[in-house]
């Protein structure tokens, strides 16, 4: 499957798309730039994207699971615990379609702060 890079300036993830409609409506909306918001630990920026909630979507997520907010519209990246989360699980604000997973530790991600710079690209 495709593969993609958000670059955040001093960090970059990169991560596989897995095979689903959402991850096809981000595919084609690339490049995406856009500015980081941040809540808990979660990373999450505003996309031209229009895809509807999915059937599997859900609101707990793993670390290294990346989720698109249907009414943001919005990526996620969550890599610990947000305001609502309980015991110790990553729970997004609401339930999001999973699309890609990281190829690499999301942890970093704690150093971004709000109002940084990310520019998603496809990178094969």
């Amino acid at each position: 499957m495709a593969r993609i890079r958000f670059d955040f300036g001093l960090l970059t993830l990169d991560a596989t798309l897995i095979d689903s409609p959402t991850a096809a409506a981000v595919l084609e909306a690339l490049p995406i730039m856009a500015s980081v918001l941040i809540w808990g630990d979660e990373v999450y920026f505003e996309v031209p994207v229009r895809a509807p909630r999915e059937a599997d979507a859900r609101a707990i997520v793993t670390p290294g699971e990346i989720a698109y907010w249907p009414e943001g519209p919005a990526i996620a990246i969550g890599f610990g615990r947000t305001p609502i989360s309980q015991d110790g699980e990553i729970r997004l604000a609401a339930p999001c379609n999973l699309f890609a997973r990281a190829d690499g530790d999301v942890q970093g991600l704690a150093a971004v702060k709000p109002g940084t710079r990310v520019l998603v690209r496809r990178i094969d």
